[in-house]
């Protein structure tokens, strides 16, 4: 299992680490031991470019997912989920919730995209 992860957020590295830990814990109990994944911890600025860009959203959002395979989740290149730590801060603290919490759920989120989950299903 191969999961890279980097951030261009200033307050961002540790959540990074703590991030790849994580997705090695959620690929592992989904039995994708042969999954390749990259995170990208960024903040709201980031992640609005990368959804207006690839989306056409002008705004901020918590979590965007780029699968490499179509349809989604075939072969062990999951692809790319980058997340907001802003609005992880934002979101965390209106729920009461720890901002690693909300950081888990944004992660968990865009993995379950990257195996081909949607909304709906």
């Amino acid at each position: 299992m191969t999961v890279l992860a980097r951030t261009d957020h200033p307050r961002g590295a540790a959540a990074t680490r703590r991030l790849r830990a994580k997705a090695r814990a959620f690929l592992s109990a989904l039995g994708r031991a042969d999954a390749e994944l990259s995170i990208l911890v960024t903040g709201d600025p980031g992640i609005r470019r990368l959804n207006r860009r690839w989306r056409r959203k002008d705004r901020a959002t918590d979590v965007l997912s780029f699968p490499l395979s179509d349809p989604p989740g075939i072969g062990p290149l999951l692809g790319d989920v980058v997340i907001s730590i802003d609005t992880a801060a934002r979101r965390g603290g209106e729920d009461a919730r720890a901002v690693r919490s909300e950081l888990d759920r944004y992660l968990a989120h865009g993995i379950l995209h990257l195996l081909g989950f949607d909304h709906v299903r």
